[in-house]
């Protein structure tokens, strides 16, 4: 099956941002059947070719606003997992899902990059999809510009000329890890500066997130001290909540809140779906990753690695909370459960997109690129991947699962 070309999502048009606090733009669910889950179709579309990236969209061009209202509108929740400046892959996917219009976002879990994504996204949702999809366009626009002004992997003309945004190659590059591998944060950075977070505050009104936020919020933290996982739901959240979930404790000072310090939830949770299941009213829960599950053969460079072990290690929580998932499934499918107990029990239809292939061309080192061009590429691979997905899975979208969870994750 092949994958739709960017050519197919760039109708974007320039728009002015209408909302006076932002300091810069470009720009009930079905019954259950309690069958056991499907053999994925979604699989199928992450197993396409990744989507061709010749075509990418000017620096100015800010997404459509308009959206589908073809077909019954049905309620999920997303579950966004981590990746630093991959995070635009999942930007891309929301982006999609917010112009189809045949999804409703009912809930948003998140870690790292995604507890942003999650964050933004749940802020303009206040004012319904083109307000959640314009707030994630200003988001990642600004983070571009931010990166530009701070980002410590700057390059040369001459390395921007032969190698683009693959960081990777550049002097800063080298630098940067000697640094990051020789002496702490503490050290680097003692005042601990963090432009992120006037990105999240120039975007989001966290004290009207917090009073009029529709979208059930979750954002995970790893408490240093205990080693759990802290879940935060939507009136705690602040811009200090997303930058502790997006603390990786060799690059940044760990996060303090209410007396307890926090690194990158991703360690615990990656992210969480369990506030999903008990929290919301849909039965759908759509793990948007970012961390392909597999890759093939074994790296042999040490930066693959590294990469690899990463990748391994922030997918664990999720397989571990996607086994217990299939394990309840399995319970209710073969009539474990006495009838009394079996109406406390939320059948959960799970939905998986995946970036194996989106993100198999890229390296470690782009996690940290914030080149607009690299981004809105990403971007146009997360809506290809999305109108792919909801094209095989909109039908089963309350009816059942999509994703076997044995085949795919166990």
């Amino acid at each position: 099956m092949a994958t739709p070309k960017n050519s197919a999502t760039q109708a974007a048009v320039r728009r002015t941002t209408t909302r006076s606090r932002s300091t810069s733009t470009a720009s009930k669910a079905a019954p259950a059947t309690t069958t056991a889950s499907a053999a994925s179709t979604a699989a199928a579309a992450a197993g396409a070719s990744a989507p061709a990236t010749g075509e990418r969209p000017s620096a100015a061009a800010a997404p459509s606003i308009k959206t589908s209202t073809t077909g019954q509108r049905k309620k999920v929740s997303l579950a966004l997992q981590g990746g630093g400046a991959h995070g635009a892959f999942a930007w891309g996917v929301m982006d999609k899902i917010l112009e189809d219009g045949r999804l409703e976002i009912e809930g948003l879990s998140g870690t790292s990059a995604g507890s942003m994504n999650a964050a933004v996204a749940a802020y303009g949702l206040i004012k319904g999809p083109e307000g959640a999809r314009e707030a994630l366009h200003e988001f990642w626009h600004s983070i571009s510009k931010a990166g530009e002004r701070f980002s410590p992997l700057q390059q040369t003309p001459f390395e921007k000329f032969f190698h683009g945004w693959k960081i990777e190659h550049s002097m800063a590059n080298q630098m940067f890890k000697f640094m990051s591998h020789t002496l702490s944060p503490y050290q680097i950075n003692p005042q601990n500066f963090n432009p992120l977070k006037d990105v999240l505050e120039s975007v989001v009104d966290f004290e009207e997130l917090e009073q009029h936020s529709k979208t059930k919020l979750f954002i995970t933290a790893t408490n240093v001290r205990t080693g759990k996982a802290r879940v935060f739901d939507a009136p705690e959240v602040t811009a200090q909540v997303c930058l502790a979930s997006a603390c990786l404790p060799y690059l940044f000072q760990a996060v303090e809140i209410e007396g307890e310090h926090y690194w990158d939830g991703g360690f615990m949770g990656n992210p969480v779906l369990y506030p999903l299941f008990y929290h919301t009213e849909s039965r759908d829960v759509i793990i948007v990753h970012i961390n392909p599950i597999e890759r093939p053969g074994p790296p042999t460079a040490i930066e693959d690695i590294y990469n690899r072990v990463n990748e391994i290690s922030f997918n664990t929580s999720l397989i571990k909370e996607l086994r217990a998932v299939a394990f309840v499934q399995k319970m209710m499918d073969e009539g474990w459960i006495k009838d009394e107990y079996r109406d406390k029990m939320k059948y959960v239809l799970m939905h998986s997109i995946r970036a194996d292939n989106a993100m198999s061309d890229l390296s470690v080192t782009t996690k940290f690129a914030w080149q607009w061009e690299f981004l809105t590429m990403l971007r146009d691979r997360g809506r290809a991947y999305a109108q792919q997905w909801i094209a095989d899975n909109y039908d089963h979208v309350g009816v059942r699962s999509s994703v076997d969870i044995h085949k795919e994750f166990l």
